[in-house]
């Protein structure tokens, strides 16, 4: 399966995502690769082996806390798609019940 430019900005639009040019152009040879790596895989003989149906962990790898500074309040609401008062604000649907 080939991925078209079509698809890029199909799944982009849905995504709300705006691509330049140069971006679709390198998203299609992305995608493309990724799928025919895919493709490669299915070809492997996996004959006699049984599926995994889920994988036990007994531990995670943890790593240190290390206190960052966060994205300035201006900086955050300046990137919103809606602000008010300070804050973000969101559709009046979004509810607590």
């Amino acid at each position: 399966m080939a991925i078209t430019r079509a698809a890029v900005l199909h799944v982009a639009t849905l995504a709300r995502l705006e691509l330049t040019e140069p971006e679709v152009g390198r998203m299609v040879e992305d995608l493309g690769r990724i799928l025919s790596y895919v493709e490669e895989l299915g070809a492997v003989d996996t004959t006699g082996i049984v599926p995994t149906a889920y994988l036990a962990v007994e531990a995670a790898p943890l790593r240190d806390d290390v206190v960052v500074p966060g994205v300035d309040r201006e900086l955050a609401l300046a990137e919103a798609a809606r602000s008010a008062d300070g804050a973000f604000a969101v559709p009046a649907y979004v509810t607590d019940g």
